[in-house]
This record gives C-alpha cells, sequence and structure tokens, in this order.
C-alpha cells in the first residue's frame, strides 16, 4: 500500500541559521493515490523567537498565540512517528522545508529526513507540467482548479498541505507532456545543424578605404609607442 506524507510548515522567518523557528507543521496522508483523514497539526512554541511583522502578515500567529504551545523538543518525535518511512512530498522543500525541519531536528539530537524520502512537488511540476507562467503552489493549484478558498485569509501548514496533496494527485497523473531529455537532446542537435556552426566557411575579404585603415594605424601607433 502506497503511503505519501505532504507536509507545510510555518516558521518565524526564512534563516534557520540565523535563529529562525519553526512555528507550525500540518501533514496529511495519500493511501494508494487517495486522501485520508489521518493528518498531523501542531503549533509550537518558538522558545524566545521573536515574529517579524512581515511573516505575521502571512500566517498570522502571533507570539501571544504560541506561548501556552508545546516546544519542538515534544513534537518532533511525533512528527517522525507520523511521516514514519513514507515518501514526503513538500513544495520547494529541497530548499526550504526538508533543510528547515532537519535543523530543527538537528538541534534535538534527532534523526533527519533522509534525502531518498524527500520530494519536491515544485521540481515534479517543472518537468511534467509546461505552461503555468509560475510554479508556485497557489499557481499550481488553479492551474488544475484546485480551490484555495480555505486559505482566503492566511497560510496555515494544515491548509497548505492538503491543497498541497490535492495538487500532487494532479501531478502524479499527469503524463509528462515530453521528456526533459528529449527537450535537452533535440535543442543539442538544433544547435549542430544550425548552418553557422560546423560548416566550412569560404574565406571573404573586404576591401579597407584608405583613410579609415591610416587612422586605425596611426591609433595603434599610438597605444603602441605612448608619449
Amino acid at each position: 500500500m502506497a503511503r505519501i506524507i505532504c507536509f507545510d510548515i510555518e516558521t518565524t522567518g526564512l534563516e534557520y541559521a540565523r535563529g529562525d523557528r519553526c512555528i507550525e507543521i500540518g501533514a496529511v496522508e495519500l493511501l494508494d493515490g487517495k486522501l485520508t483523514d489521518n493528518t498531523f497539526h501542531e503549533y509550537i512554541n518558538p522558545e524566545g523567537k521573536i515574529i517579524p511583522p512581515d511573516s505575521y502578515m502571512v500566517h498570522k500567529i502571533s507570539n501571544a498565540f504560541l506561548e501556552d504551545k508545546p516546544k519542538m523538543s515534544v513534537i518532533a518525535p511525533k512528527f517522525l512517528e507520523f511521516i514514519g518511512d513514507s515518501q514526503i512530498v513538500a513544495h520547494n522543500g529541497l530548499d526550504f522545508d526538508f533543510p528547515f525541519m532537519n535543523h530543527e531536528l538537528s538541534m534535538l539530537g534527532l534523526p533527519q529526513i533522509p534525502r531518498e524520502q524527500q520530494l519536491d512537488s515544485i521540481v515534479i511540476a517543472r518537468n511534467r507540467v509546461f505552461g503555468p507562467k509560475s510554479y508556485s503552489l497557489d499557481a499550481l493549484a488553479k492551474w488544475f482548479g484546485v480551490p484555495l478558498t480555505a486559505r482566503a485569509e492566511a497560510h496555515g501548514a494544515l491548509i497548505d498541505a492538503e491543497i498541497l496533496a490535492k495538487v500532487y494527485l494532479e501531478l502524479a497523473n499527469t503524463t509528462p507532456a515530453r521528456d526533459i531529455s528529449e527537450i535537452i537532446a533535440e535543442q543539442h542537435d538544433h544547435m549542430l545543424n544550425h548552418p553557422k556552426i560546423g560548416g566550412n566557411f569560404p574565406k571573404r575579404h573586404f576591401t579597407v578605404p584608405d583613410e579609415e585603415l591610416k587612422t586605425h594605424n596611426e591609433f595603434m601607433d599610438k597605444i603602441q609607442n605612448p608619449d
């Protein structure tokens, strides 16, 4: 039975290396290509890390709201138990969600999410869908007709995980319009067959007017023999 977990996180900011923390985790389960009711959702106390206004405007989660929420040391083991050894999907996950979560896990001395379990839906989309001007989760949801009404007021990890799961199912059922290797090979062949590449061209001669030649020689003389 194929089990896939789609997850999303909200954070205090974008740079865990500078102390930003994860403040919400949302994850949903796909079994044999169907979304189930088995979900994981937790808010997390950032342990003193202040949420800046620009981040708050995205997810509308405040420090006051998180004061009584459990710390990552309590949540992380539960999250690892939920995902198990399933394939895990995150949108732009290779650049953000996975390294951010693995940093949180490493600070606690817990096992990190292995690379072989990680799937990035934005990478999948770029190789399967040719048409959208953007490959953001919003753009792909609109492309596939996945409703975004649930997140009209703010981003939320569980809401985004559910949207991601629906987008992922669409991607999984989309036959690639063309294999990317075919496109690369075709471009390579086109370049080799271009009339200006790889041909034996006759040597051409151009007559230079005497006055232009004189001006050129005077200019070169000044460069080679400066005063």
